[in-house]
């Protein structure tokens, strides 16, 4: 059975730092490209980085200079690097293949308030 597991998130101030994993299991992690999602309170979910298979690595405009995406393959678990938050950022976070296929995990709130 297919598992997606967030975590990481919390309440931020503005230019600050987190850290998201979301950790994998019930398929094989190295053949699919995964991504961070985000949802925004009465916003559609929307993809801001992705990661492939081999290392190629892409990410939102919203995003971009701001949020770092890796993976470990031997712990299947993908990670975001989120740096100079801001209150646009708030959302809740989600992990899932870059297109995604997979059933969706619980996510993980961020919240980047003052």
């Amino acid at each position: 059975q297919v598992h997606l597991v967030e975590s990481g998130g919390g309440l931020v101030q503005p230019g600050g730092s987190l850290r998201l994993s979301c950790t994998a299991s019930g398929f094989i992690f190295t053949d699919y490209s995964m991504g961070w999602y985000r949802q925004a309170p009465g916003k559609q979910r929307e993809l801001v980085a992705s990661v492939t298979i081999l290392g190629i690595i892409n990410y939102a405009d919203s995003v971009k200079g701001r949020f770092t995406i890796s993976r470990d393959n031997a712990k299947n678990t993908v990670y975001l690097q989120m740096n100079s938050l801001k209150p646009e950022d708030t959302a809740v976070y989600y992990c899932n293949s870059k297109f995604a296929q997979l059933p969706w995990g619980q996510g993980t709130q961020v919240t980047v308030s003052s």
